[in-house]
């Protein structure tokens, strides 16, 4: 019962494995030096065939819905205008911009975060509990540790995690079943240290 309660805070910080770890590291090897040409950098989605009309991408949406609702979610955010899609599979839209400083791997965060799965269920938010979460950079999910780290304090960032830098095929804690497509609004607030 304890792990049903358990907020996605706490998860999130459990949710590091080798795995997430590998990709953490080849995240911050990969970053280039300017944080902010990498965040305004869109990786277009492979072609399904030579741009597919709208009759054809409402048969690839209805074939993806049948097969995995989370995979038709990722496949039809990325087509949207604003949203930019990394090549960790990370996909983000700038909700509010901030002016503050940016965190590096090492940095804690005050954050505040609302998290959902792709049909709008709500699984955890710090911003339902009236109280924003506090953790280092490195120690979260693959995905969270990417954008974060783009993110400056003040921003306001919609999130798009495919599992694999998620949960992955583990899942997590009987919460987030495995292999699941995660949606976040998240926050930055500030960056300590």
């Amino acid at each position: 019962m304890y792990q049903k309660l358990m907020p996605a805070a706490l998860l999130l910080l459990a949710g590091c494995s080798e795995t997430q770890e590998t990709s953490q590291s080849q995240v911050v090897q990969e970053q280039q030096p300017s944080q902010e040409i990498q965040a305004s950098q869109t990786v277009s989605q492979p072609e399904v065939a030579a741009e597919p009309g709208h009759a054809e991408q409402e048969l690839i949406q209805q074939e993806l819905t049948h097969q995995d609702p989370g995979q038709a979610y990722l496949y039809i955010n990325a087509q949207k205008p604003g949203v930019k899609v990394m090549p960790s599979g990370l996909q983000f839209e700038i909700i509010e911009s901030g002016e503050g400083r940016s965190p590096l791997a090492t940095s804690n965060v005050l954050t505040h975060y609302h998290g959902t799965f792709v049909n709008g269920d709500v699984f955890d938010s710090s911003v339902d509990r009236g109280a924003p979460a506090e953790f280092p950079v490195n120690r979260v999910i693959a995905g969270w540790t990417e954008a974060l780290q783009m993110m400056k304090e003040g921003d306001k960032w919609r999130l798009v995690l495919p599992p694999e830098i998620a949960y992955g095929e583990r899942g997590a804690g009987g919460l987030i079943p495995p292999n699941t497509v995660l949606v976040f609004e998240v926050e930055l607030i500030e960056v300590k240290g």
